[in-house]
């Protein structure tokens, strides 16, 4: 098992399969000039089903497709087939804005896809424009209702940056609650590109919890939670669904984390928040073998940081932006 030195397992892995994005939200990416690395940099499929392979060898049994916009990938259905059929791996999921979903969520689907976390912030569309600087509300909303159709365990993701999304708490829950979706509210986190955070502008979960509690119906945690999950989870008491919380900022999880990240550019991360990374990319196009890399994989666990420390004033905001570790 990967164990780290707080006697953390670690089976997660999220693979981030490009740096590029075809949305810009504010909180993520500017609107011009976004610096992406050099396609020849990018790993390709190959290298990437060999780590997920060898990570899978050390007790990794999840797999996360992320980006930029992993969409954007060309041939993904055909790296989602891949990484399906890896020994050990018991669930794969994709994280996607959502924009051409409504086109490939039939190749990724038949290519053995099944969860799927789509982004989206708002149903008003002159506010997701305002977020994402892109017209696309209608794109997303096709797209979910494709996955809709197909049978995909969908769960939504919504950003909250307060003062702006107050409006959409409640709308996104009655919308998932009316097709059978879940969402996740994450708490405003300090990754984007602009340094436009500052903890003024979260909006908090317990912020949350109230008002659906006050618009929706009453919340209730929900029995048993899996302790290593990063969202903490409640129902709605008259029984229409669920929604999860991602409180990074009010309510950190890093005791229970299980979670490496490959970045597009072939870095290996043990948090979201992390200073430093390994060079995976380097090992594997110079030769060296599977054994070299696992224990690499195993260094990188074993050096894991207790947490981020976003709540103290030792907190440094990692070197690259959102969009460029990978969500």
């Amino acid at each position: 098992m990967l164990t780290d030195s707080f006697g953390r397992v670690h089976d997660n892995l999220r693979i981030s399969v490009t740096d590029r994005c075809n949305i810009r939200c504010f909180y993520c990416m500017p609107e011009n000039d976004v610096q992406f690395v050099p396609r020849a940099e990018i790993l390709d499929f190959e290298e990437m089903e060999r780590f997920a392979t060898i990570a899978a060898g050390l007790g990794v049994t999840k797999l996360r497709v992320t980006g930029g916009e992993p969409l954007l990938r060309r041939d993904l259905p055909k790296l989602i087939a891949r990484l399906s059929a890896i020994p050990g791996i018991r669930d794969l999921a994709l994280t996607t804005n959502g924009v051409l979903l409504a086109e490939l969520a039939a190749p990724l689907y038949e290519a053995g896809l099944r969860r799927i976390n789509v982004h989206i912030d708002t149903l008003d569309r002159e506010r997701f424009q305002q977020i994402t600087r892109r017209d696309d509300l209608p794109k997303v909303l096709a797209g979910l209702a494709e996955c809709r159709r197909l049978g995909y365990r969908v769960k939504l993701n919504a950003v909250a940056v307060k003062n702006l999304v107050e409006p959409d708490i409640a709308p996104l829950a009655r919308y998932a609650r009316e097709n059978g979706f879940e969402v996740r509210y994450i708490e405003f986190m300090p990754l984007d590109a602009q340094n436009l955070w500052d903890r003024g502008k979260v909006l908090l979960a317990d912020d949350m919890i109230e008002l659906l509690s006050r618009e929706i119906a009453p919340l209730v945690p929900i029995p048993d939670p899996d302790p290593r999950a990063p969202a903490t989870e409640y129902d709605f008491a008259d029984g229409g669904g669920r929604v999860g919380f991602i409180a990074s900022v009010s309510r950190p999880f890093c005791l229970n984390c299980n979670r490496l990240r490959l970045t597009a550019d072939g870095k290996l991360r043990y948090c979201l928040f992390a200073i430093e990374e390994d060079d995976v990319k380097t090992l594997m196009r110079s030769g060296a073998p599977d054994e070299e890399i696992a224990a690499l994989i195993r260094r990188n666990v074993a050096g894991k940081w207790e947490g981020h420390e976003i709540n103290s004033v030792k907190f440094v905001a990692p070197p690259r932006p959102m969009y460029s570790i990978g969500g």
